[in-house]
């Protein structure tokens, strides 16, 4: 999958593509993340990852100094597990695999959404965020009830899934997770760091990831900043949607931004969960990339 650009000279690193995927989640950036990674600056300090979710391009990364978080605690307790105590991890992730093969499928996915609706946790959502429709994590406003239905493929084998946290927990291991609002994040970046954003989208995303609240005009205001102090930034965002016919206005300040390059995702997953898994010929969305340098 190739990136689709502005400009004819756009200069892009050699990056190796990471397809091995940790966590199932919506907007997940793993196939075509060393696109975006071969568009980072040559060189930069600290690498900073504010809105971690799927932590795809962190994993391509695989960097030697970098600060990863997000403002959703059950995401943060697996990032944390992978790098302080993988086994524990794997552990999570048998436990559920067990209820799994003795429930069956369906049974035991309630059993488990029950149980991390109950009480919020890093152990419970991993599992659901693997087995859920489309990696789809989606929330209820009123209250962050996770209602997302088991999907209809089988969950991965622990041994395949342990695999998984091997190979990532080698490339994580010169990262510090946080759980942080991304605010406190932008704090940390001094000049010369490069800060990567990948946040709640503004068209697609109000009831997925815990998006509800999120302010885009805020984060703009934070980049300006952060680009004010030298931190090099790159952001990805709503782009185009229904096969390029739709191009997501966003309030982007002027000069704001050095350079707009589009990333085609193929056909959005969100759209096929809302269709009730259509094959949607004019669904294909594609992602904004927006580089400060």
């Amino acid at each position: 999958m190739q990136a689709a650009f502005l400009f004819e000279d756009v200069v892009q690193n050699q990056v190796e593509p990471f397809k091995t995927q940790l966590l199932k989640w919506i907007g997940n950036k793993q196939r075509f993340a060393h696109e975006i990674v071969a568009l980072f600056p040559e060189r930069f300090g600290t690498y900073f990852e504010p809105f971690l979710g799927s932590g795809a391009v962190l994993g391509t990364l695989a960097p030697t100094q970098a600060f990863a978080s997000d403002a959703f605690l059950p995401l943060v307790e697996i990032w944390k597990a992978l790098k302080e105590n993988p086994a524990e991890l794997k552990r999570w992730y048998n436990v559920r695999w067990q209820m799994h093969e003795k429930l069956g499928k369906r049974e035991a996915y309630e059993s488990i959404r029950a149980s991390y609706n109950s009480s919020p946790n890093g152990a419970d959502l991993l599992f659901l965020c693997r087995t859920c429709y489309g990696g789809v994590v989606r929330f209820r406003k009123s209250d962050g009830y996770m209602s997302t239905p088991c999907g209809v493929h089988e969950p991965v084998s622990p041994e395949s899934f342990s695999l998984r946290v091997d190979t990532w927990a080698a490339r994580v291991g010169h990262v510090e997770f946080m759980h942080l609002d991304y605010r406190h994040a932008f704090e940390r970046a001094k000049a010369g760091d490069l800060i990567y954003c990948d946040p709640p989208y503004v068209h697609s995303q109000s009831i997925l990831y815990k998006g509800q609240g999120f302010s885009f005009t805020e984060l703009v205001q934070q980049i300006a900043d952060a680009k004010r102090r030298g931190v090099y930034v790159a952001l990805s965002i709503d782009g185009t949607k229904k096969s390029g016919e739709v191009k997501c206005e966003l309030p982007i300040p002027e000069k704001l931004f050095a350079r707009e390059i589009f990333v085609n995702l193929g056909r959005s997953m969100l759209r096929r969960f809302q269709m009730e898994g259509e094959t949607l010929e004019n669904e294909v969305v594609s992602d904004r990339l927006l580089l400060t340098y």
